[in-house]
């Protein structure tokens, strides 16, 4: 209990904005996700700022770049920016083969409107892209703050029969507004780093490689601005947190505080199984402490990357295997805990759909919403960001109980770690790639980017 007790001292020394207990929805669905998203578009009346890792050209993206138009026609004093990743807005998906950037998609637009000037920024975190992304979100909507780990396409938005399973909260506060809208203009507009994608010409990285690097340094000092205050008796607080790379990462300094602060129970989302050693490290101790720990993981069928036996395999498509290897060899570690119910591997899979979901619940009293994947890439190379709630009064405990049980209703529980695939129980493509690439020991370099 002292062990617990001086981590969560630790937490009550962040600075924190109070916010009303009726200022917070929780959405439960992806289709749900984007509905709210037109509707706040179609509401704002002075900012909007959209911040993700990539709005995709395809239905669903397209209808949001119709709905930031229509608003703008609308209501021209409309402040519209959208930020997304550098890299990953000038390439197609993953393989999927030839495809035009999304960066095509601002363009026309911007040509179709001329009078709407809508600005799409690509934010370059690191040189190439497999050394870190722009993993930072937020979608600000005047003085409501939407907060998901989903990127804006067809399949984290349900647009069609997939959708991509994420968590969805609405915060309706003008400090926390504020907070995120200075950190965005602070450190993304008007930087010669950060070119517009929507203009006809864009420089390439290596154009911009000193203003780059200054750029990287600046957000590895930045945070979010805001005048400390203290938790009302309807209130609960909010801390946001971001941050890059290993050393002074304040956001993963925290996340390790929140999982060693437990007492009683833990209950963590994430879709890739691959903690970092530190974040491991935390997760015996917690084991060692008695404390109830609940892991709720994709399947790797419902990883992003997964490729049906069916289908021609492809590289890419080895990577769900990766996760579930790292997973199977934590659950046998770890199979005594497992049979004495301390604990609790919930495998989510639900027909076609796959699973996203990312954040930390602690003893009905703390809670980290967060886009980050809690693995070594997130750790030290991609710009995240998350936000810690503090509920000292249990006022949102009600509303987390029910979005944990709409997490779990497509789970099963791991009896054993045998119920895990292994090797040998891979599709012959599978097995020779990973053969592969544990004999010339790559897993182990794999294992920090992924």
């Amino acid at each position: 209990m002292l062990y617990s007790a001086y981590f969560r001292r630790q937490l009550e020394k962040l600075p924190l904005l109070p916010v009303d207990s009726d200022a917070m929805q929780i959405l439960h669905q992806a289709s749900a996700f984007k509905q709210r998203i037109i509707e706040l578009i179609a509401q704002a009346e002075r900012r909007i700022y959209l911040v993700a890792l990539y709005l995709q050209d395809d239905e669903a993206g397209r209808e949001i770049m119709q709905a930031l138009y229509a608003a703008k026609q609308a209501r021209p004093q409309l402040d519209i920016k959208v930020f997304v990743d550098f890299h990953r807005a000038q390439r197609g998906l993953i393989g999927k083969g030839p495809q035009s950037g999304n960066h095509i998609m601002y363009q026309e637009f911007a040509t179709r409107y001329p009078t709407c000037d809508i600005a799409f920024y690509g934010v370059p975190v690191k040189r190439r892209e497999w050394l870190g992304v722009l993993h930072l979100k937020g979608f600000l909507f005047d003085n409501t703050l939407l907060y998901s780990g989903a990127s804006l396409n067809n399949v984290y938005l349900h647009q069609l029969d997939r959708y991509r399973f994420d968590r969805y909260h609405q915060l309706q506060n003008a400090d926390l507004a504020d907070s995120f809208a200075r950190f965005i203009l602070r450190h993304f507009v008007n930087d010669t780093a950060v070119p517009r994608l929507d203009k006809p010409v864009i420089p390439g990285i290596k154009q911009i490689k000193a203003e780059q690097r200054r750029f990287l340094r600046r957000l590895q000092a930045g945070r979010y601005e805001f005048e400390d205050s203290v938790i009302g008796p309807r209130q609960f607080g909010v801390t946001p947190l971001v941050g890059l790379g290993k050393r002074g990462n304040r956001l993963n300094r925290t996340i390790r505080d929140l999982v060693r602060s437990a007492e009683h129970e833990i209950f963590i989302c994430t879709p890739y199984f691959n903690p970092p050693r530190s974040l491991a490290r935390d997760l015996q101790g917690l084991l060692q402490r008695k404390i109830k720990v609940t892991i709720v993981v994709g399947d790797k069928t419902a990883n992003d990357f997964f490729i049906p036996p069916s289908e021609p395999f492809k590289t890419v498509g080895g990577l769900p295997y990766l996760y579930e290897i790292n997973l199977r060899r934590f659950a046998s570690r770890y199979q005594s805990y497992i049979d004495n119910g301390q604990l609790n591997i919930m495998l989510w899979k639900h027909e076609q759909h796959s699973y996203h979901l990312k954040g930390i619940f602690v003893d009905d009293q703390l809670s980290l919403i967060t886009g980050s994947n809690l693995n070594p890439r997130a750790w030290a190379l991609d710009l995240e960001n998350g936000m810690l709630l503090r509920d000292p009064h249990r006022l949102l405990r009600d509303r987390f109980f029910a979005e944990k049980e709409n997490i779990l209703q497509h789970t099963h529980r791991l009896r054993h770690f045998s119920e895990l695939e292994q090797l040998q129980d891979y599709p012959d493509a599978v097995k020779k790639l990973l053969t592969r690439i544990q004999r010339f020991k790559a897993h182990i370099l794999l294992k920090q980017i992924l």
